[in-house]
């Protein structure tokens, strides 16, 4: 079994080595910590090793895409690797940099949940992948692009990880134009080299355990990872093909709700009492997770338009108080595995700064949520005042002002937010030399909220359709006639036209 991954090996770092030789085209090597991708960068690593100095010249960068919400003891694995990376290369010489993306912060998680007020995500509403994970990939990969005119982006995708990744693969694998190289679908200008396509799960772990990391990790510590991200606390050195593996054992993000369990850190939890100060990650995911969430999102759409979808609203938004809410429990957590978590978590971020600064802005300005609850939650939850300015010195009004406007307006919710907005309005519009617009934008904001209530907002909009689809009626029945009545004069005329002939 030995002898026969080392053939594997040596003919996977022959073709990388050609490959390499063969143009300038940088390589973009995409680095996620886990096993398929850590085998991949040791191939590249250990062919570069072995080139001679003058052929060993052609960039090749290492990114790794940090979402702010990875798995923590996954996320400090990457972190610990990026580091090692970036200093064994410079130590043996060898043209590797490793990157640490991040999303921009009005894409990060938090901004768009607790800020904006997004649901939780859903496969028909996957709004986090595209904006955390690919878009600042891609960024990067569109600079190399610019600056070189081509990139080679090498990633760990394997054939037998399953069936619908093979048909993918296979697919783009028949408009190759080079041999190894497959068109990127979605970056021009770009090809992607998957060196271990056609490996299967045991030699990845045969690899990885057989040969020494070249960039300073400890390989068995990644299978140690997987080994207690399995349910069955299982994840044996890998052989021979009768040994299981751990193909299943899969590392993301921790408030994923794309998924029914997060069974790695549940898993993780069972298999190591150590790591049970993630029980607070995982309660406040399975809070996120909830299947019937239309109590806690307002029945208008994020524009205040009131849609319907078979006779009952479209859930919009979350709600003031429930965003609040979701920024206290997430400040919660934090502060519980700060206190009580082991000395390597005890700085440990699940919000950042620069994310609480731009929900701060988006609540107090976007949302004209001129209460600013934001810094009084910090204090309240961390006993530590929020490090930031005023954001607004020219609003006249404040906290304890719209506390006196709330009990004004009883629970009248709609008529509060009214008021609120239209103060709002007319604040922004006071300093402008010209007011032009100020009536459409008062408009507007009454329009959103003059209801009495969600069954006033939803009667409204059925009658609205009602009178849009009798119009739509009339319409369709008046172009008709007309179409008659056109018809019938053209052939009237044709007809005393004929007779004059």
């Amino acid at each position: 079994m030995e002898r026969g991954i080392k053939d594997t090996v040596a003919q996977a770092l022959a073709e990388v080595k050609d490959l390499y030789r063969s143009d300038h085209i940088p390589w973009v090597v995409g680095y996620s910590g886990g096993k398929d991708s850590s085998a991949t960068l040791q191939l590249v690593w250990l062919a570069l090793l072995d080139l001679e100095p003058g052929q060993c010249v052609k960039p090749v960068h290492v990114i790794s895409t940090d979402t702010l919400v990875e798995n923590p003891i996954v996320a400090d694995w990457v972190e610990h690797s990026l580091i090692q990376i970036n200093k064994l290369a410079e130590d043996a010489r060898l043209p590797i940099k490793a990157h640490r993306l991040t999303p921009e912060t009005a894409d990060t998680f938090w901004v768009n949940l607790i800020g904006k007020g997004y649901p939780a995500p859903r496969h028909k509403f996957r709004w986090c992948t595209e904006r955390m994970k690919i878009s600042p990939s891609n960024r990067f990969i569109r600079e190399v692009v610019r600056e070189n005119g081509e990139a080679i982006l090498v990633l760990g995708t394997r054939k037998k990880e399953s069936s619908k990744r093979a048909h993918v693969m296979r697919k783009y694998e028949k408009q190759r134009t080079r041999v190894g190289l497959s068109p990127n679908a979605s970056l021009p200008n770009s090809f992607v080299y998957s060196p271990i396509e056609e490996w299967t799960n045991d030699d990845v772990w045969q690899f990885l355990m057989l040969y020494d990391n070249p960039w300073g990790v400890d390989n068995h510590h990644l299978l140690t990872m997987y080994q207690g991200a399995s349910p069955d606390g299982e994840c044996p050195l890998v052989l021979d093909t009768s040994t299981p593996s751990c193909g299943d054992s899969r590392f993301g993000c921790w408030v994923c709700t794309l998924v029914d369990k997060d069974k790695s850190m549940h898993a993780m939890i069972q298999n190591d009492e150590e790591k049970e100060w993630m029980l607070p990650l995982l309660r406040l995911r399975d809070k996120l997770d909830t299947k019937n969430d239309r109590e806690l999102r307002d029945f208008r759409r994020m524009s205040g338009a009131v849609q319907l979808f078979h006779d009952q609203p479209i859930p919009g938004p979350y709600k003031q108080e429930v965003r609040e809410d979701w920024l206290r429990q997430v400040l919660e957590a934090q502060t519980w595995v700060r206190k009580n978590g082991p000395e390597t978590v005890r700085s440990i971020s699940l919000i950042t700064l620069s994310e609480l600064q731009e929900i701060r802005r988006i609540w107090l300005l976007d949302k004209h949520e001129i209460e600013d609850s934001l810094p009084k939650i910090y204090e309240e939850v961390t006993g530590q005042t929020f490090p930031s300015e005023t954001l607004d010195d020219s609003q006249p009004f404040g906290r304890d002002e719209m506390a006196i406007l709330r009990d004004v307006c009883g629970k009248d919710r709609l008529h509060y937010e009214m008021l609120r907005d239209l103060l709002c309005v007319e604040r922004n519009y006071s300093t402008l030399a010209r007011r032009a617009g100020i009536y459409e934008a008062l408009t507007s904001t009454v329009k959103k909220s003059f209801y009495e209530g969600e069954e006033d907002a939803v009667t409204r909009a059925r009658q609205h359709r009602d009178y849009y689809l009798a119009a739509s009626d009339v319409l369709e029945a008046n172009t008709e006639d007309l179409d008659r009545l056109l018809q019938w004069v053209l052939d009237d005329s044709e007809s005393d036209s004929s007779g004059t002939d």
